[in-house]
């Protein structure tokens, strides 16, 4: 998850370096969302949305946003001892092998709250992301 954290901070740059004012229904829906965003940064994540990466309680948060304003994501680190509860033994059980090493709580407009989790066996790294009743979502 760190590499894919990694790569998207370098994308953020490269796309920073073209385009760092949002469209103003960007700007003004990321306002109204986040009013207490402070250290707020502006990337393009694709060629239809735009990143905001920002502090919020003392916690880095991305949020992203279509060229109209329209929501389609937050997401923010969490500590793995955090993770509910169903999350860690969905995990424990379809991952036996595997560790738990990093998480992400993302609030999505198409599936709600999901969780990516990093895990580990080994030199083998993954990614998994689960409802927070423990549904996978992704491998």
């Amino acid at each position: 998850m760190k590499k894919i954290m990694l790569i998207f901070s370098a994308l953020f740059i490269v796309f920073n370096a073209y385009a760092v004012t949002p469209p103003a229904k960007v700007k003004a829906a990321f306002e109204q969302k986040y009013p207490k965003a402070s250290k707020v940064t502006w990337g393009k994540e694709s060629a239809t949305e735009w990143e905001a990466e920002f502090t919020l309680d003392k916690s880095k948060v991305s949020a992203n946003f279509s060229q109209d304003g329209t929501w389609v994501e937050t997401e923010r680190m969490i500590a793995v001892s955090t993770l509910p509860k169903q999350v860690k033994e969905a995990i424990n059980k379809q991952y036996t092998k595997w560790k738990i090493s990093s998480a992400d709580k993302t609030e999505t407009a198409k599936n709600g709250v999901v969780y990516e989790v990093g895990i580990k066996s080994g030199v083998h790294k993954k990614e998994v992301v689960f409802k927070e009743d423990g549904t996978p979502i992704k491998e």
